[in-house]
């Protein structure tokens, strides 16, 4: 189920990129705020809504909740973990070498010292 909701979210994203890159612009925008630009084009005004201006909503509502719906089951698939969890191995003990002679407890080298 999460997969096949991915992948959908992934063609809607590929849908809703082609849709506003078809789009004309309108020329005003943030640009025009700054100066010279009339009260109508500043306030929207009233402009046809063309079939990709429906499907550029269409497809950027999809897109959220798809993207929530993704989020809720993401976050319900148990208590964190972390990624080192598998690859930690206990310490074997480390057996260190016991004198020949136990009862001086003192090493010495070839010359006796």
């Amino acid at each position: 189920m999460f997969t096949l909701l991915i992948l959908i979210l992934i063609l809607d994203s590929l849908v809703l990129a082609t849709v506003v890159l078809l789009q004309a612009g309108k020329g005003g925008g943030l640009a025009a705020m700054g100066g010279g630009a009339s009260t109508e084009s500043f306030f929207g005004g009233r402009q046809a809504t063309t079939i990709l201006t429906k499907l550029s909503w269409w497809c950027g509502g999809i897109f959220l909740f798809i993207s929530l719906v993704l989020s809720a089951m993401s976050a319900r698939t148990g208590i964190p973990r972390s990624v080192l969890d598998g690859q930690i191995q206990t310490p074997t003990p480390i057996q260190l070498p016991l004198p020949a002679n136990p009862s001086t407890g003192v090493l010495r080298d070839s010359t006796g010292n």
